[in-house]
């Protein structure tokens, strides 16, 4: 009950507006029992960013995922599994957009210690372990074609975002997959498209 309510709140709020008083009565506690399990707002914050990047993971990671072999067939379904979470809880999305996209605030240097972290984790040659990189032509880089596609999605809700436009999942992913075919088309030998 506290996870959620706190992932309501923050992923409504920018963190200096989210009220912990407000968690504590959507969870159905007090403010001093939130602050028994959590010390501070910041730890309470980040815990929750723990627990999303925990819960993506292990459903990215899952035992599907090991039997593909196609670099961008894997990309999809990364994002697929991603979606699958977020369509069931979008708060979570909201929660992390609203995290990654935020500068200068109290927790950034712990988040992007976080972030540097996950993904030295889920660093590429973990994730792709299995990728067949043949079908791919000698002049293209997959670790640029996985940097385009983040930096691409990023430009997507820093846009959305500066204007004030809602975040909408289906469409993020339609342009996904616009994008993911583009690159497949530039990046794989001709035999393999």
């Amino acid at each position: 009950m506290i996870i959620n309510a706190g992932l309501r709140v923050f992923s409504r709020n920018e963190y200096k507006k989210a009220s912990t008083e407000e968690v504590a009565e959507l969870a159905g506690i007090s403010k001093g029992l939130l602050f028994y399990y959590f010390h501070n707002k910041k730890e309470f914050f980040l815990y929750l960013f723990d627990y999303v990047c925990e819960l993506i993971s292990g459903t990215v990671t899952d035992p599907g995922y090991e039997g593909i072999s196609d670099f961008f067939e894997l990309c999809r379904y990364a994002a697929a599994k991603k979606y699958e979470i977020i369509s069931r809880h979008p708060q979570i999305f909201d929660f992390t957009v609203r995290a990654l996209l935020s500068r200068g605030e109290v927790y950034s240097e712990e988040l992007a210690a976080k972030m540097e972290k996950m993904t030295e984790n889920l660093s590429m040659e973990k994730f792709f372990r299995r990728v067949d990189y043949s079908k791919f032509r000698r002049d293209v880089d997959p670790g640029e074609i996985v940097q385009m596609l983040t930096w691409l999605i990023e430009g997507y809700l820093l846009e959305r975002q500066r204007y004030g436009l809602t975040l909408d999942f289906d469409d993020i992913m339609g342009k996904y997959d616009r994008w993911f075919n583009m690159l497949r088309q530039i990046s794989y030998r001709e035999e393999y498209l």
